[in-house]
């Protein structure tokens, strides 16, 4: 593989770390909740929030940007605080409703937009490839900051609590790898590991950085879409680690 390869991949593979950094951990929690499309609203609700900053003309204003889409996710926080008083019958639907909302909603915003093909498949798809050093610094530092405030005060957390910083974390990860990524990395390794006994946060890390770089390997090599290669290289990854827990060919997973 040639340097320039490598100088587009190491970043775009940091910043998969990053993000599973704190979507890791999260996606436990979201799975043990029992509201799994939580995560993938909530990221549809930022990533509209980036839209309404784009079409009202701050893209040159990064810090408004970022304004625009946290309040976005914490209103979006605060509506699955609600749901989440709901009976468990019909919370998962409102919850699918919110999404569905959010989704159409970026639609509806960019349809006077030339360019909303392509804005609509960065937004879902994600730009893992092209993340800058900026970005890299900001989801540094925000994720430092959550895992902090989560070790500290993670079991202190109320529903909205628990949701705000969901949001937050969300917010910064869907502008650098896309809705579909954030949903990926937030499930994939905590469903492949849920039944663990033991070495399950480990080996959720494991599942998720394999992913993203088979993924990350395979776009460069066959010249596929970064976003959608990792989402399969990481459900790949998860079912693996199934087969070997099954099959119990490895000590480590029983």
């Amino acid at each position: 593989m040639n340097e320039i390869d490598l100088g587009i991949l190491f970043p775009a593979f940091l910043a998969g770390l990053l993000v599973l950094s704190t979507h890791v951990p999260l996606g436990m929690k979201i799975l043990e909740r029992g509201v799994i499309f939580a995560d993938l609203a909530v990221a549809q609700i930022a990533g509209m929030g980036v839209v309404v900053a784009g079409l009202a003309g701050l893209a040159e204003h990064p810090l408004l940007v970022q304004l625009v889409a946290v309040s976005s996710a914490l209103l979006g926080a605060l509506l699955l605080t609600y749901i989440d008083r709901l009976s468990a019958k019909v919370r998962e639907a409102s919850i699918g409703l919110l999404f569905i909302l959010a989704a159409s909603g970026s639609i509806l915003l960019m349809s006077h937009d030339t360019h909303s093909g392509e804005h609509l498949k960065d937004l879902m798809v994600g730009q893992i490839l092209w993340v800058s050093h900026t970005q890299l610094f900001a989801a540094f530092f925000l994720s430092a900051a959550i895992l902090a405030y989560w070790r500290a005060f993670g079991h202190k957390l109320g529903t909205f609590g628990f949701y705000a910083m969901f949001a937050l974390a969300v917010t910064a990860s869907v502008q650098m790898v896309g809705v579909y990524l954030v949903f990926a990395s937030l499930i994939i390794p905590a469903l492949a590991t849920h039944a663990l006994r033991r070495n399950q946060l480990p080996l959720a890390y494991i599942t998720g950085g394999s992913g993203y770089a088979a993924g990350l390997l395979l776009s460069i090599w066959l010249d596929l879409p970064a976003g959608a290669a990792i989402v399969w290289a990481m459900a790949l990854t998860g079912s693996i680690l199934l087969l070997l827990k099954r099959s119990r060919l490895i000590a480590i997973i029983k």
